[in-house]
């Protein structure tokens, strides 16, 4: 149980963490004026019987050294559409056609940018797996000292 306990909570620390240096990646990128093309929310259905789901769906341009680009990228990695529709309209309320806006472009690759960071919440939320991983090596330092020699 304690090598289970350690294997799954090394796991999910590990994939927080990755999702945290995923983050952070847009937060060294160049920030460059944008321009606001379209703001609309998309409602679908994931199944027949399921609520609609509703995201925002975000066009914008900018420009890099005289070369014009457009994107639709919100986030690095986006996020998951929600069934409250309020909320999606808070987030598009915040990106009306026409306005002007920052976005975060790739140094490397100037077609790709975001209009968003992505939280970092991941980092601040690592000690819960790694309870998990000090359960295991507790319990297997138990297990060790009792062992028969």
């Amino acid at each position: 149980m304690g090598l289970f306990l350690i294997a799954a909570g090394s796991f999910f620390s590990w994939r927080m963490w990755l999702s945290y240096e995923k983050a952070c990646i847009t937060r060294g990128w160049r920030e460059v004026p944008c321009r606001i093309v379209s703001s609309r929310i998309v409602s679908e259905r994931p199944t027949p019987n399921s609520s609609p789901a509703h995201r925002v769906e975000v066009r914008y341009e900018y420009e890099i050294e005289g070369v014009k680009h457009d994107s639709a990228r919100m986030r690095q990695v986006e996020a998951a559409p929600t069934q409250h529709l309020e909320v999606a309209r808070e987030k598009q309320i915040k990106y009306p056609p026409g306005s002007v806006r920052v976005c975060f472009v790739n140094p490397v690759n100037p077609d790709e940018a975001v209009l968003e960071h992505a939280t970092r919440a991941a980092l601040y939320s690592i000690w819960f797996p790694l309870l998990f991983v000090a359960g295991g090596v507790g319990m297997l330092r138990g297990a060790l000292r009792r062992a028969p020699r």
